[in-house]
């Protein structure tokens, strides 16, 4: 029986994408008639009816490349049932170019707001099924969503090398590393890099007890000081603020993120030299590690599986080292933020490392 399949990377990239790709198309033509149209640009492309007939050949020497061969967009849920002045109702527009494409099935891949979206046509009456990708690792229901190591890899490199300069000059060097909502990259490659302080989004930091912590390294004869912190760790005075709140304060005080306000208040308080490193998307390009290459082409794999079993409306997921799945119902709207007893935080804390609290 012929299947034909629909694919597209929704979202920010991240290295895997299209290993993860290649994982799916690979698996189909061995599992079954297969055939792929590739969507342009993520749900825009879906909405917009922009996709064209892949050739098996397009699905070879893609498994070491970044990025992703199908383009990507965000096209935010809470935005997904708005009739905005293009007055196109995009959920219609989606399940008539699914129709027209003339899908058995469509393949998202992407992060919590894709899988919203995935959920959302599922409900709609479209077969779904969802592939967890994210640098931020932060998708319910899964140990490991692919493109998360290799950013590990990345930011750890990027805190090992700012030791050798942050010792050199004696300087309080204050990384942000990527991790708006969930503290799960920071926390990995600040243990991995041998950060001193690691401030994440669900441990409000206080000031005074980072301070306390770079001055005890100094009473040791540590001239300084490494501090890796999520894009969305803030300090515990402002935890009764909304996120648009914390980030119209650091706008106020002219601060382009929390890493430069941080650095701003220790400098002042301490008089040490203080600079701030923003790695950004640094974290995203580039090759994926081998072990996410492994990752995705496993997820991959398992969904061209899920595709022969015409088992619709789930997404991928690892889970205490197996690959299976979750329901779209049961992932949608929820996110895997870092418990503050996880056992990764306590072994952080075991070695010295100060979380702010």
């Amino acid at each position: 029986m012929k299947r034909r399949i629909g694919i597209l990377t929704s979202g920010g990239d991240c290295p895997g994408l299209n290993a993860a790709i290649r994982g799916v198309a690979r698996a189909s033509y061995e599992l079954f008639d297969a055939e792929f149209v590739g969507i342009a640009d993520g749900y825009k492309g879906l909405i917009e009816g922009d996709y064209r007939e892949m050739s098996r050949s397009e699905f070879s020497g893609i498994l070491t490349l970044g990025g992703t061969i199908l383009g990507t967009s965000r096209q935010p849920y809470r935005n997904m049932r708005v009739i905005e002045d293009d007055n196109v109702d995009k959920v219609e527009a989606m399940k008539a170019n699914y129709k027209k494409m003339g899908l058995d099935c469509l393949v998202t891949l992407g992060g919590n707001g894709t899988h919203k979206t995935a959920n959302l046509l599922s409900e709609e009456g479209l077969n779904v099924i969802g592939l967890p990708k994210t640098i931020d690792n932060d998708i319910w229901g899964t140990d490991v969503t692919f493109g998360f190591h290799t950013a590990v890899d990345i930011a750890t490199d990027v805190v090992d090398r700012i030791h050798t300069t942050a010792n050199s000059h004696g300087r309080i060097m204050v990384i942000e590393l990527m991790g708006n909502k969930a503290g799960w990259l920071t926390l990995y490659a600040g243990i991995a890099g041998g950060a001193d302080i690691v401030l994440l989004p669900e441990i409000p930091y206080r000031l005074e007890t980072v301070i306390a912590s770079i001055e005890r390294r100094i009473e040791h004869h540590r001239s300084f000081t490494i501090i890796a912190i999520a894009e969305g760790a803030y300090d515990k005075s402002w935890a009764d603020k909304k996120r648009k709140e914390r980030a119209q304060l650091l706008k106020e005080g002219n601060f382009p993120s929390v890493s430069y306000y941080l650095a701003d208040q220790i400098q002042k308080e301490t008089g040490l030299e203080t600079r701030v490193v923003v790695p950004g998307h640094y974290q995203r390009g580039g090759s994926p590690s081998p072990y996410d290459r492994v990752l995705s082409t496993q997820f991959g794999v398992y969904a061209a599986h899920l595709i022969a079993e015409e088992n619709y409306g789930q997404t991928v997921a690892m889970k205490g080292g197996q690959v299976s799945h979750n329901s779209l119902k049961a992932v949608a709207g929820k996110t895997k933020f870092v418990p503050v007893d996880h056992q990764m935080v306590q072994c952080g804390r075991d070695i010295g490392i100060s979380f702010g609290e």
